[in-house]
């Protein structure tokens, strides 16, 4: 695995609370030319940009000429010197209407890194850049550097941007001839809908094809043209709002569409470039119909000795398919197609194994003991390969949703497998949500996706149970593109995803993240059908008929978590199971889009963040987020073991034993040299597995099926750490006010809050407040509630530890302040400490 330059930190021990802090100012270190002459280089500098005005004011003069739409400002490219800095963030001038578009660093034919960055100025607006150069030039600052010094003397050369300004795709992507793009458009605040609309229009004057609907971000809004190279030229003459153009994403149809010798050539390809991370100690078990491993894809994978199924006779052959589909997926990370056009080495640094849990077709099997199955095909794997590091992937469930969210036999299992119940082993197990299966169904998305609910097992507490969404909507077979249309939105809740909307508010929400699952299409008639187009291309079992075939649902969204899982395991061997299900849940955000499609104005914040955790979990994870924390996002990771209960002196009974009060090593000098008033981001998600209660009598209450609950909260910026301590302490051994929290209540204005996110086995909540507030709230305090290992003292289970993640993350705006170099500094001197003791 690669050199993380920013790896999230782990505190293996609380520190005191004088925490030590190395001071960083967080200015920008710009490393800019000594220019020797800055005079000389300012008149290069001003002639550079007239010459862009001037040519960018004849086309617009030409244009005019013949009543052809014409743009209102100019586009220029800057260019830094070879392994120097651009102040890019100088280029971003709002008040003035000057707007930095795109950034991209490239390396020369010498290997040294040159940045580019794209700006657009308004006409009447180009003194404003005059100024800062004439400053530049000619006046200083109170220190006597020439003002404005790090900007003007940090540009190598200029330029009025071109195509290739914008491209920001592999330069053989450009269409020569027409082919589907993403045009990426600059937004400002409620300018929205005119500046689509403003494209839109100008797309139809110039003849290109722009498709309806488009994908929209914070200053971003993404529409998709069918356009040529001198198309795209076109447009930057003709518009103001570009700010990037990308190739439309390859669909399934292309892949489907060519024969099996075509299919081989590009298969093999991507296998001589696709490697294995050498002796890797992680892998991704798949419980599933077996695989066959002798696809091309596959084969550095999975070894023979890998290949196993529950039942020896069966064989591990896979004739359904759905295993071979799978394990591509789990390989590839669902990017099967971008990959194979690319020409990247690709590095995989896990292996696959498979157990196969279905039998062929026509072989007897007692679905009552998918339970029992399951953990026998999970042992057959351990007992190969003890020592792996792995993520286990089921995507099988039950044709049905009766159990609505009460633990079933199925269920219950896995919940005991991932806890260690039996043997102290704790296990993350990923588990498909089930699906929406029927066309009819998909004709009343997205009222069908909130009337079925997840299937079985996907209730385990446990487990991370995936659902989906969906970004594929174009449609490019030309014998369907004029008779079908995408049911969901770009980003929007897949058709076939099940939620857990009918279930009693005492089970988990679930599902708990969703990945892409594929889309649905609907034709002018009403018909509703799966199409290839909007499904994830993958590995197909008979290669010999052809090398790839097509999977989607909730079967595509958990295969890809567990290449997530996978790669997360790989890059941190010693996480435990539940760190990395936490990692994964801390990492996820409601795309803009899925929270569009669920809002309710009648509804208040809480209540529209409890619809979404039903409906997506925690929403779309992020794997650079899970991999990795930032200068300005610091992730700290706390792994400890707690005894939730004992028993009481003298009486078989059992009460609370106690509760860990965590010190955070934390950035509050660095958090001092911002605004008080800049807004941050305090993030904590809390993973513990549960041990199932024994026996379905008490499944009927929560408190009864959970072995026990934790819970969390953090310091108020008003509050000292004794008064804290005491009102954590209060509700933890009040019994009778657990379902509704401690007495006390919260310091904490949380996005989410205790009635919603204290469900199931996995809470994750954040606030948003300043960095003045959060400087003082560095004291979370972790504390049981009840369960069953309290409550049935008969079972003398009371007595029991368990184990539990906290993630934190404290996030403050990018380019503020460097808060990650202090806290790690203090941690390895911390730990330096400790091995010297």
């Amino acid at each position: 695995m690669p050199q993380l330059e920013y790896p999230h930190l782990f505190v293996k021990s609380a520190p005191d609370d004088h925490n030590f802090t190395s001071h960083q100012s967080g200015r920008d270190n710009i490393n800019f030319p000594d220019r020797a002459n800055r005079k000389v280089h300012a008149a290069f500098v001003r002639k550079a940009l007239d010459g862009a005005w001037q040519n960018s004011d004849k086309n617009a003069e030409e244009r005019k000429a013949i009543s052809l739409p014409t743009r209102t400002g100019t586009y220029i490219e800057f260019q830094s010197a070879p392994d120097f800095d651009l102040k890019t963030k100088s280029l971003d001038l709002t008040q003035s209407g000057i707007r930095l578009l795109n950034v991209v660093e490239k390396e020369d034919l010498n290997g040294q890194t040159i940045t580019y960055a794209t700006v657009f100025v308004p006409d009447g607006k180009q003194t404003v850049l005059i100024k800062k150069i004439d400053q530049y030039a000619l006046e200083e600052t109170k220190a006597g550097k020439p003002k404005n010094e790090p900007l003007i003397a940090g540009i190598e050369y200029l330029r009025e941007a071109v195509l290739d300004s914008f491209w920001r795709d592999q330069p053989n992507l450009v269409p020569v001839d027409t082919d589907w793009c993403e045009a990426w458009l600059r937004y400002s605040g409620n300018q929205h809908d005119d500046v689509v609309n403003e494209f839109t229009t100008i797309c139809a004057q110039i003849g290109i094809e722009a498709r309806e609907g488009y994908l929209r971000f914070p200053e971003r809004t993404v529409c998709l043209v069918n356009a040529s190279q001198a198309q795209l030229i076109e447009l930057l003459l003709s518009c103001d709002s570009i700010a990037e153009f990308r190739a439309a994403k390859s669909t399934g149809s292309f892949w489907m569409n060519l024969d099996n010798s075509e299919q081989s050539e590009w298969v093999s390809e991507l296998a001589e470039r696709t490697d294995v991370t050498p002796d890797t100690n992680t892998t991704a078990c798949i419980l599933d119909t077996g695989v066959n491993n002798g696809h091309v894809l596959l084969q550095k994978l999975i070894s023979d000795t890998d290949c196993h199924s529950v039942v020896q006779d069966w064989g591990t052959s896979d004739t359904h398919g759905h295993g071979t589909l799978m394990s591509g997926v789990v390989a590839y990370g669902g990017e099967l197609d971008r990959l194979l056009q690319s020409s990247e080495p690709v590095e995989i640094p896990f292996k696959i194994e498979c157990v196969k849990l279905i039998p062929s077709p026509g072989v007897h099997h007692d679905k009552q003991l998918y339970g029992l199955r399951t953990q026998q095909a999970i042992s057959r794997a351990e007992v190969e390969s003890p020592e792996s590091n792995r993520s286990i992937c089921l995507s099988i469930t039950s044709e049905d949703y009766r159990d609505e969210g009460r633990p079933s036999s199925w269920s219950g299992a896995i919940d005991q497998i991932a806890s260690g119940a039996e043997d102290e082993s704790r296990r993350l197990i990923i588990v498909a949500a089930g699906n929406v299966n029927s066309p009819s169904d998909w004709n009343n998305y997205p009222t069908s996706n909130f009337t079925q609910a997840v299937h079985d097992p996907g209730q385990s507490w446990n487990a991370l149970t995936v659902g989906a969404f969906t970004e594929k909507v174009d449609i490019t077979d030309p014998e369907l593109i004029h008779e079908y249309a995408p049911i969901a939105k770009s980003g929007e809740l897949s058709p076939f995803s099940t939620t857990s909307h009918l279930w009693d508010k005492k089970w988990p929400n679930k599902p708990d993240i969703v990945l892409e699952g594929g889309n649905a299409a609907k034709d002018t008639s009403g018909f509703s059908s799966e199409l290839d187009d909007l499904s994830i291309l993958s590995t197909n079992s008979l290669p010999q008929e052809s090398q790839l075939c097509l999977l989607n649902a909730t079967s595509a969204a958990s295969a890809q978590a567990t290449n997530f899982a996978s790669r997360l395991s790989a890059q941190y061997p010693e996480a435990w199971p539940e760190t990395v299900r936490a990692l994964m849940v801390h990492s996820a955000d409601w795309p803009e889009p899925l929270k569009s499609q669920f809002r309710d104005t009648d509804r208040t914040d809480k209540q529209n963040h409890e619809f979404l955790l039903k409906s997506c979990g925690y929403g779309v994870p992020n794997f650079e987020s899970a991999l990795e924390s930032a200068s300005n996002s610091l992730t700290l990771i706390v792994e400890q073991e707690i005894q939730p209960f004992q028993k009481k002196d003298g009486q078989s009974g059992y009460e609370t034993k106690e509760m860990h009060l965590i010190d955070l090593p934390w950035p509050i000098e660095a958090l001092s040299e911002l605004p008080g008033e800049t807004e941050v981001i305090v993030n904590i998600t809390l993973s513990y597995f549960i041990e199932p209660g024994p026996g379905e009598i008490g499944w009927r209450d929560k408190y009864r099926y959970r072995s026990h609950g934790l819970d969390f909260d953090l310091i108020g910026p008003a509050e000292d750490r004794d008064e804290f301590l005491r009102k954590l302490n209060k509700a933890a051994l009040d019994a009778s006010t657990d379902e509704a929290g401690y007495s006390g209540g919260t310091s904490i204005d949380w996005e989410i809050g205790s009635t919603a996110r204290n469900r199931g086995s996995l809470h994750r909540d954040w606030w948003k407040t300043t960095a003045a507030n959060a400087a003082g709230s560095n004291v979370i305090g972790v504390f049981p509630r009840t369960g069953w290992w309290k409550e049935r003292a008969h079972l003398a289970m009371g007595n029991r530890k368990t184990r539990y993640s906290l993630v934190v993350t404290l996030q403050t705006p990018p380019q503020s302040v460097d808060i990650y170099t202090p806290v790690s500094t203090s941690i390895q001197i911390t730990n330096e400490i400790q091995s010297a003791s």
